[in-house]
Parts: C-alpha cells; sequence; structure tokens
C-alpha cells in the first residue's frame, strides 16, 4: 500500500500560500493608494522588498531593477506576489522572483502576456539566474528593451 503523505494532495505549499497573502495586500495598500498613487510609491515599495532579500538574490535584483530602469524606463515597479515586477499600463511586462522565495536553486525572470517577446509561434517567458554576468546583463536589457516595446 502506498504512503499516504505520497498520494496526498494539500493544496498549496507554504510559499504559495504566503505569496498569495503578500498579493492581496498588494492590492490592500493600492486600493488604498487610489489615484494618488505615483510612480515612486512602486519603486519604494520594490526597493524595500529588494533590500529584505538574501544573497544572491539581492544583488541581481538590484542590478535587473537598474536594468529596467535604464532601458525601459516606461514600465513602472511595483510588487507582485511579493517579489519586483515592472508594468506597463497596469499589466505586469516582467518580473524577478528570488530563489528563496520558493525555496528553487535559481532565481527566474519572468516575462508575462503584456511583454512584446512574440518570437514566431513559440518563444521563452522566463530565465533561470544563478548570477548576472555583463553577457547576461546585456541580453536582460534586450529583452527588457523589446519587452517594454
Amino acid at each position: 500500500m502506498a504512503d499516504d503523505k505520497a498520494t496526498s494532495f494539500d493544496g498549496f505549499s507554504d510559499e504559495e500560500r504566503a505569496a498569495m497573502k503578500e498579493h492581496a495586500q498588494e492590492l490592500k495598500k493600492a486600493a488604498r493608494r487610489g489615484t494618488r498613487a505615483t510612480k515612486a510609491d512602486g519603486e519604494k515599495d520594490v526597493l524595500e522588498k529588494i533590500a529584505e532579500m538574501e544573497e544572491p538574490d539581492r544583488v541581481m535584483a538590484e542590478r535587473i531593477h537598474a536594468i529596467v530602469k535604464e532601458h525601459a524606463p516606461e514600465l513602472a515597479p511595483r510588487l507582485w506576489y511579493g517579489q519586483p515586477a515592472y508594468s506597463k499600463a497596469g499589466k505586469i511586462v516582467c518580473f524577478f522572483q528570488a530563489a528563496t522565495k520558493f525555496k528553487t536553486r535559481y532565481a527566474t525572470l519572468g516575462f508575462n502576456e503584456a511583454a512584446n517577446l512574440d518570437d514566431g509561434t513559440m518563444w521563452p517567458t522566463a530565465f533561470a539566474l544563478t548570477e548576472l554576468t555583463p553577457d547576461a546583463e546585456t541580453r536582460i536589457a534586450r529583452l527588457v528593451t523589446q519587452a517594454a516595446s
């Protein structure tokens, strides 16, 4: 007979539940700010979240934030499920997910449907990051520029 723990499904992981709670808090905060919300509010939230991260996630998130600001200044920083994200017209274009967020071996740079990355009938929407080399930073700058276009 199979082990009950191996065959049972408990639903969302603790990390997933925490991310959903963070997202609910983000939505409440945005509703409280209402129309007086500014791009600076979102950037402050993102920078505070990045400062809480452990290394090497924090270093990568800081660099990605700087790359997005430089190469796609039209994107607005904001939190999304407790992680730094960048939006255009209210829709998430790209996001950074720390490796420690879901206890994975790599961080993720992801792009959502609003990103202008279409390339034929198939293209990548997420990239695993273990460190940011100069080549990786150049590639990220190109992707972010294209995604925001």
